[in-house]
């Protein structure tokens, strides 16, 4: 039987520490598994999520900064909504990793006739990597720019 000290005990579980397993808290009170999970799902409507990846982490000033960007081009659509893409420019940045190879001829042996040709596999690590900055327009690239060896980008 489930008493609302149970169900208490079950939310202070979970709390304190919201990975833990259904399995754990059944353990740790000694009830069913598929009970715990009843309680968790009909009592407190809750449900397990998996962390969600996100491509950088904001602080409140580059929030605002990005709310005050996107004001502003909604502004300029309001104005000229079929004008809007064509004056548009946007930009994007990627890491770029180059190897240095060994070349065919390096890699030739000598294999009797009939054998199949050697394999080569990337083992090495990256020689180097570059920063490159991608911008373009609704019709085509405008620019790639490489950052210099040493550089570095202020925002």
């Amino acid at each position: 039987m489930t008493t609302p000290e149970i169900i208490d005990q079950i939310h202070e579980l979970i709390l304190e520490d919201r990975r833990i397993l259904a399995k754990s808290i059944a353990e740790q009170l000694g009830m069913s598994h598929e009970r715990i999970g009843s309680i968790i799902h009909e009592d407190f409507y809750m449900r397990k999520l998996s962390a969600k990846w996100v491509p950088k982490c904001l602080n409140a000033n580059q929030k605002r900064q990005r709310c005050q960007s996107s004001e502003q081009l909604l502004e300029f659509f309001r104005r000229d909504p079929n004008d809007f893409l064509s004056r548009l420019v946007t930009m994007d940045e990627t890491c770029l990793y180059h190897y240095d190879p060994e070349t065919q001829q390096q890699s030739m042996e000598w294999r009797h006739s009939g054998s199949s040709h050697p394999k080569k596999f990337r083992v090495q690590k990256s020689a180097g990597k570059v920063l490159a900055s991608i911008f373009w327009d609704q019709d085509d690239i405008l620019l790639i720019d490489y950052l210099a060896k040493g550089h570095t980008i202020n925002y």
